[in-house]
């Protein structure tokens, strides 16, 4: 309850700081300092009545503090310790989408933008963010610590971008969740297949992107996908941990729940949208998949309908190959491994390993006795070691 609520408050208070102090390097280092006093006095002590508050004081006293040790600005000292925020001065404005476009600064790699949106808008600590991602904790210090000089060098103002640079500052925003997420569903190394704090987490910060953009059809299908994807996580592995691919799973273990909020999400967003966006159609497949009983049941005519329009919005190697495979049920497995010759042309997808899978799936369903190669060339690319396990299963089993 204490790290949800810490979670909740996180951006709220280093938008206030900011917005009140300015310095974003030093109001996040103060934020930071706040939440690990506030999650280690809490629980002995009790949730204080204004927690909020609470944080925005120690973070601002902790500030405050930083600012002494600095000696060139001693002569501030008193006009920072005077204009400090105290208890019961909490503002009612909540800057938290202001904040998470400023961390994702288009100055910011894509990687920072990651570790500092997870760090200042998620409150997760240095380490929680290493442990997720799998490198180590000096690695996302540095990446903190250099996104926040970018910024500052930039010369960034905490305020909201003007429209016409919003709209491009929101592609990045929505495709920052985006990865989040992904790394969290299908995380891209070790011994989980899931990393649920990241998939949580995305869902939960892109919840608080729409709760302040309603209107806006990307911010709605990325949610959708979110929870419609996240829907069929517990049948995703078995209880060893082994991955389960979607044609074998127990559709009896899917969130029902998350199915029908996604589902009415993304109907309403279709039908009110003249133009849709990825989000919004990878939403729209990841229905039609949830929608069907069985494997059998599968609308696949829909779906290489929908990777049709999606491949014109927004082409990518992830979305030919998906494609291919949408092709293959469509068309048989001939017809997808002809398409699929042409694409791996391409040097994204030459070497890629989830090439190698999907030429193995149909190559299996050809019946033709190379799959287990493909099987075993793609369990020697893949970082993932559940999915290692998996495609060695499928690379024993298939028939040579």
């Amino acid at each position: 309850m204490i790290e949800t609520l810490l979670k909740e408050l996180a951006p709220q208070v280093l938008a206030a700081l900011v917005r009140h102090h300015g310095g974003f390097d030093t109001c996040e280092d103060a934020v930071q300092e706040a939440l690990l006093a506030a999650s280690q006095q809490w629980p002995s002590e009790g949730v204080p009545d204004n927690p909020k508050a609470w944080l925005i004081t120690v973070a601002s006293r902790r500030r405050t503090e930083m600012w002494r040790s600095d000696s060139a600005r001693v002569r501030r000292e008193d006009a920072v310790v005077a204009n400090a925020v105290e208890p019961g001065a909490v503002p009612a404005a909540d800057d938290t989408l202001t904040l998470l476009l400023m961390c994702c600064h288009p100055e910011l790699t894509q990687s920072s933008q990651v570790a500092l949106t997870l760090r200042a808008v998620g409150g997760l600590s240095t380490a929680e963010i290493a442990r997720a991602f799998l490198v180590p904790e000096s690695t996302v210090a540095q990446r903190v610590s250099r996104a926040k000089q970018r910024i500052k060098n930039a010369g960034a103002r905490f305020r909201m971008p003007p429209d016409a640079e919003r709209s491009a500052r929101m592609v990045a925003v929505l495709h920052v969740l985006y990865l989040i997420f992904n790394e969290g569903y299908a995380a891209s190394a070790g011994e989980s297949v899931h990393r649920v704090e990241l998939t949580a987490e995305a869902i939960r910060l892109t919840r608080q992107v729409r709760e302040r953009l309603p209107g806006d059809g990307e911010v709605a299908g990325l949610l959708a996908l979110m929870l419609l994807t996240d829907a069929r996580r517990p049948a995703r592995t078995r209880d060893d941990g082994a991955l389960v691919p979607l044609d074998e799973q127990d559709r009896g273990k899917w969130d029902r729940t998350a199915i029908a909020e996604g589902t009415a999400l993304i109907t309403e967003t279709l039908a009110t949208t003249t133009k849709s966006g990825p989000y919004q159609l990878q939403a729209a497949i990841a229905a039609v998949h949830d929608e069907a009983t069985s494997a059998e049941d599968t609308d696949w005519p829909q779906i290489l309908g929908l990777y049709d329009l999606l491949r014109v919005v927004a082409p990518g190697p992830m979305v030919t190959l998906n494609r291919i495979v949408a092709v293959a049920m469509v068309r048989g497995p001939a017809a997808g491994l002809a398409e699929l010759d042409d694409a791996v042309r391409e040097p994204a997808l030459r070497e890629h390993y989830r090439a190698e899978v999907v030429r193995a799936h149909l190559l299996e369903k050809a019946g033709r006795s190379e799959a287990a190669e493909h099987y075993a060339l793609a369990a020697a690319r893949t970082e993932s070691e559940p999915e290692r396990r998996y495609l060695e299963e499928r690379a024993a089993r298939s028939p040579r």
